[in-house]
């Protein structure tokens, strides 16, 4: 008995410091932020120097046509990056796991698709902020190119070779974002549709073999329908990283979400109303992340509902 409750206490012990690390960092933060977003802090005045004014926030958030449109950029930048990153994920994890093909090298592939999802997207974000950045003395690497090609452009009557603001063009720059993040998160997503298809037993393949089906059917049958429960955790976690997306647009962009705003997400939006180029209405970005934290809860739960298996839930209303 001793013996046990001495082993007890060193488990307290070696817990204490993520308890307190997750209180000061995590959970006071997050009752905070809920706390200022009924307040009107703003300026200079200390964190506890406010009055509360009630959903006073909440009602100008509702009408904010800015916040919309950036919740606007966010679904449509997160739908160019997902779709494309699910379904190419999709076809490799299949390909990748297809017995009948006895593929070499499923390792070493795996690895290197998953190595970028290693780097910080900072550093990527800049990395291609200097490839497609202009400069009117200095061109970067995709204006350089484009003259070996021998392209050029007209100014003033004259040819000159050619220079282009790629930031300035609004699809360009989403088109960007969407692919530094689909870039850095196909390979994680390969690697767990991979993981759900081996979890599939086998014997499911050979009597489909069996009874004469081939790979296009096995797979539209029985991979798919079974890998259901995997799409939707990958929809969902998906979907709420969408919904954060910042560094990339913050550092690939003017730091507003430029041009003229159609790369300014949520997030991106809140930072520029509480921080951002000597913002401080802090309690307005308050309201504004827990916008962004409603619109996450209500998004992940209709995807649960449309993507839910309908068969399970019948069972169990049968079953009753």
């Amino acid at each position: 008995m001793g013996h046990e409750i001495r082993t007890n206490r060193w488990g307290y012990f070696f817990v204490t410091p993520f308890v307190v690390v997750f209180l000061v960092f995590n959970l006071w933060p997050t009752l905070y932020t809920f706390l200022l977003s009924f307040t009107d802090l703003s300026g200079l005045r200390s964190g506890l120097n406010f009055k509360f004014v009630g959903l006073e926030n909440f009602f100008k958030l509702v009408k904010d046509q800015y916040f919309w449109g950036a919740l606007g950029n966010t679904f449509i930048i997160w739908g160019i990056n997902f779709i494309p990153q699910l379904g190419l994920a999709l076809v490799l994890a299949i390909w990748l796991s297809d017995v009948q093909l006895k593929l070499v090298g499923k390792g070493l592939f795996r690895a290197v698709v998953y190595m970028p999802n290693l780097l910080t997207a900072a550093s990527v974000a800049l990395l291609f902020r200097s490839i497609f950045g202009f400069n009117a003395h200095v061109n970067a690497p995709a204006n350089q190119f484009l003259r070996i090609l021998g392209f050029t452009s007209i100014v003033d009557g004259m040819v000159e070779p050619i220079a282009i603001n790629f930031f300035r063009n609004v699809w360009f720059s989403r088109g960007l974002v969407a692919f530094i993040q689909w870039w850095m998160w196909y390979g994680y997503t390969l690697i767990i549709l991979m993981a759900g298809i081996t979890t599939i037993s086998p014997s499911l393949y050979e009597s489909a073999v069996i009874d004469g089906a081939n790979s296009r059917q096995t797979t539209w049958y029985i991979t798919l329908p079974l890998l259901r429960p995997i799409m939707l955790y990958i929809l969902i976690t998906s979907a709420i990283g969408g919904m954060q997306m910042f560094d990339i647009p913050f550092l690939i962009t003017d730091m507003q979400g430029g041009p003229d705003f159609k790369i300014r997400t949520t997030t991106l939006y809140q930072y520029n109303r509480a921080l951002g180029r000597g913002a401080t209405d802090y309690a307005y970005g308050a309201a504004v992340s827990i916008g962004i934290f409603l619109v996450t809860i209500v998004l992940a739960l209709l995807i649960y509902f449309f993507l839910q298996d309908r068969s399970e839930l019948k069972k169990q209303k049968g079953g009753r």
